[in-house]
């Protein structure tokens, strides 16, 4: 069954001295201050597009992770991923770095690897950035 979510921005003002507000509409959970300047230089306790992308790539990498593991009959006991997306003035969104931590019992790290390549591949986020490179570290921890 397919599912929508949906946020909403309103920006008032011009790009560079405007600022806006994001409500994560669907969840309700919060509405977060985005500016010109939490986006190009400091957060400065505002959000950026290129954070909620990467809130939204590494939740969803560590979900693909965990079913494909669970799948392979070797469920892991905790993943921890980091997304780090970086942004270009003028250029946009240059690149993903993907960074995973997990404690998955009875796996080698050559197996995890292979796990944490194909839920890179094949996670929604992931799908859906393919016009960015995106890079991924994995660390299977004892």
């Amino acid at each position: 069954m397919a599912t929508t979510r949906t946020a909403t921005t309103q920006w008032k003002g011009a790009l560079l001295d405007g600022s806006g507000t994001v409500s994560l509409d669907t969840s309700g959970v919060g509405t977060f201050d985005v500016t010109w300047a939490s986006r190009s230089q400091e957060a400065n306790g505002k959000t950026s597009p290129e954070e909620l992308i990467a809130a939204a790539h590494s939740s969803c990498f560590s979900m693909a992770l965990s079913h494909g593991l669970a799948q392979a009959g070797t469920p892991p006991q905790s993943v921890e991923t980091k997304a780090d997306v970086t942004f270009q003035p003028g250029e946009g969104i240059t690149g993903i770095v993907l960074s995973v931590r997990a404690h998955v019992p009875g796996i080698t790290a050559e197996e995890f690897q292979a796990a944490a390549e194909t839920a890179k591949a094949n996670c929604p986020v992931s799908k859906a950035l393919t016009g960015t490179d995106i890079s991924l570290n994995a660390e299977l921890l004892s």
